[in-house]
């Protein structure tokens, strides 16, 4: 934990109250002089510190950035994710620099946020627009004892953590898309794309990227996907904020994952169930040149569809797109 983690902490755990830069020396074992110095450093950032000689230290606001040390003295003690928080100004995609840290044998549960993306993806190679802190653009780092097969689990965590925190923030309802979309009123507001590298039996490393439309106005969205994305600020009619809305998604995927690796999946799909608008419906799923048609029934313990199709078959689908029936 750095010195600019300790000193937001400390601040965010005074409130109103304020914190004695003595205290803050004593606790850090820096001179004030040097916190001070670290104050000066983060009012250039842009956040609001009152220095009081009564009340000590203040934070009234904060920018809106991501900045790592305060998203991780917002995030509190979680079991894995969120461990190390790294945040680019600019990159290709947050999964790139992600695939980079798993190569090199960094432990799990680190994050990369961006700023913006200049070749952010989704699914199937499509492209994720991702213009300058409008939204969140982040990538986890996961090693779970999974099989291959059961990997499908991590998406259904990353969908059902999304909800929650979306919900949380805004108080509306989203509903989840399968196989990795979140939706606000049918239009899609969030996605997931999981990546993986393994052996036969053995996961070797996942990658969990998220793209959330949090700031972006209607005009920001190209026209070809106006009638099919939305955003929290369209949605809400106000801005939200992103560092917040990031903390709480970290916390839930933390919690969820921590399900998943104490074999508690069941649940977690159970949970998923009910906020899946996918389950109990008549779609179609194309999987790479084959079409689909049938009922979308439930999750298998690996996290896999379960379709019964127009023949009564059950089928196991992974992945594809799909089109609900009207």
């Amino acid at each position: 934990m750095t010195i600019d983690t300790k000193i937001l902490s400390a601040l965010r755990g005074a409130g109103t109250n304020g914190v004695a830069g003595t205290e803050l020396s004593q606790k850090l074992g820096i001179s004030r002089a040097a916190i001070w110095a670290r104050i000066e450093e983060l009012r250039s950032l842009g956040y609001e510190i009152e220095a009081s000689p009564h009340l000590g230290y203040r934070l009234l606001s904060v920018p809106d950035v991501l900045h790592a040390d305060d998203l991780l003295s917002s995030l509190g003690n979680t079991k894995v994710v969120g461990r190390d928080i790294q945040v680019f100004e600019e990159t290709t995609s947050t999964n790139d620099v992600v695939e980079k840290l798993a190569r090199d044998g960094v432990k799990e549960g680190a994050v990369v946020f961006a700023e913006s993306q200049t070749k952010g993806r989704g699914r199937l190679g499509r492209k994720w627009i991702s213009p300058a802190r409008k939204g969140l653009w982040f990538s986890v780092l996961l090693r779970p004892p999974l099989s291959p097969l059961a990997v499908t689990q991590l998406t259904i965590a990353a969908a059902t953590a999304l909800f929650r925190a979306i919900k949380s923030q805004t108080g509306i309802t989203p509903e989840i898309k399968w196989p990795n979309d979140i939706l606000i009123r049918g239009k899609k507001t969030a996605g997931i794309l999981t990546e993986l590298s393994a052996e036969p039996d053995k996961v070797k490393h996942v990658i969990l990227g998220m793209g959330v439309d949090v700031n972006l106005g209607a005009g920001e969205f190209p026209v070809e996907l106006r009638k099919l994305a939305t955003s929290l600020r369209i949605e809400t009619g106000q801005r939200q904020n992103r560092a917040e809305l990031a903390v709480k998604i970290l916390q839930e995927l933390d919690r969820d994952y921590d399900r998943i690796c104490s074999g508690q999946f069941e649940a977690l799909a159970d949970e998923w169930e009910e906020y899946c608008s996918t389950i109990g419906q008549r779609v179609t799923i194309r999987v790479g040149e084959r079409k689909i048609q049938g009922t979308a029934e439930s999750l298998d313990t690996d996290g896999a569809l379960l379709l019964r199709t127009q023949h009564g078959h059950l089928e196991r689908i992974i992945g594809g797109d799909v089109t609900v029936e009207k």
